[in-house]
């Protein structure tokens, strides 16, 4: 069951929080405890000591792409996931206002011309929005030269490529920022050493987040180094917390414990890398993330079925009553949550 609510237009960040005064590590922290059925709140900065020694914080080193790039003063093309076969997943938006919006344009074979001469083939269909089309030349270095962060409907004005990025960012790859990591200053990572938390890097380059209520995530490239695979189990074996630092972390490493096989220890992970289709939801659980920080997420997405199988429906709907009423505010650049177990 997803929880469903209406999300108020003013609790929308339509800016980074350093444009509103506010540091990165100022941003604020909802908490939430399973075993207590507690709530908290918190500024972000108050991490290191809402975590213990001995937990691992597993974060996400993907770097954002300028993965947007507008064909005309109508039309933007958003540059998603690359495929096996070189091709690429792409979303054609309109461009009104300034603001790109969804576009139900396209057809198989229709060749759209983009600045510096590349021209972009859309083959097929692979969602109801996304195209599977091919550009004429490499595509990442196109897009360092030609494209701009994707931004929404509620990011009235562009940002620089800086204000879309993480702490962890070394390995550029991601149509959009994994914004839970957003928040993390150097001033707060070395806090967390200190304190005894251990940190570990997994990859997975996000696609489009800009999904349809009830709409699953599609495949994302990821890699689970052996390092990490070795401190995830060890710190299980200890007793320690793991606790990913966003939902893209969940997947990857929900996916490293299949890879593992279900019959070898709960929880256990192994090294792996490629493509992952799973969709962690309260059917499938969690095998390997004891804990979860992540961004307020939309009314009915996929994200809410995620965190729907670290917390049960009645504690996330109040998480939520409680960050709309004390306004926090939602999306890349807005406030987090933290689910403790």
């Amino acid at each position: 069951m997803i929880i469903d609510f209406a999300l108020p237009p003013d609790l929308e960040a339509h800016d980074p929080p350093e444009a509103r005064g506010v540091p990165r590590d100022g941003v604020r922290l909802l908490v939430s405890r399973r075993s207590a059925g507690e709530i908290s709140h918190h500024a972000f900065r108050d991490l290191p000591g809402l975590l213990l020694p001995g937990d691992l914080l597993v974060v996400n080193n993907t770097g954002t792409l300028p993965a947007q790039v507008r064909a005309d003063a109508g039309l933007a093309v958003h540059f998603s996931t690359p495929q096996a076969d070189g091709s690429w997943l792409v979303e054609l938006r309109k461009i009104k206002n300034k603001i790109s919006m969804q576009n139900d344009q396209g057809y198989p074979g229709q060749v759209i011309c983009l600045p510096g001469g590349a021209v972009l083939t859309l083959a097929a269909r692979a969602t109801a929005r996304l195209w599977r089309a091919r550009l004429s030349v490499a595509v990442v270095p196109y897009l360092l030269r030609h494209g701009a962060a994707i931004r929404y409907s509620y990011v009235p004005r562009e940002w620089d490529l800086a204000s879309y990025q993480t702490v962890f960012a070394t390995e550029p790859g991601s149509a959009e920022m994994p914004s839970a990591s957003r928040p993390f200053t150097p001033a707060v990572v070395t806090a967390l050493v200190a304190r005894g938390v251990l940190i570990a890097p997994i990859t997975l380059h996000a696609g489009v987040s800009s999904l349809e209520a009830d709409e699953d995530p599609y495949p994302e490239a990821y890699d689970v180094p052996p390092a990490t695979a070795r401190l995830v189990n060890h710190v299980r074996a200890s007793g320690g917390r793991v606790i990913a630092a966003g939902t893209t972390v969940v997947r990857a490493l929900e996916t490293a414990a299949l890879a593992a096989g279900r019959d070898g220890p709960y929880g256990q992970v192994v090294a792996s890398a490629g493509w992952t289709e799973h969709v962690v939801t309260p059917q499938t659980g969690v095998r390997a993330v004891d804990g979860l920080l992540t961004g307020l997420h939309e009314p009915r997405s996929s994200h809410l079925r995620m965190l729907a199988a670290f917390a049960d429906t009645r504690l996330l709907s109040r998480c939520y009553e409680a960050a709309i009423g004390n306004e926090y505010l939602w999306h890349e650049f807005g406030d987090v949550h933290l689910l403790l177990p």
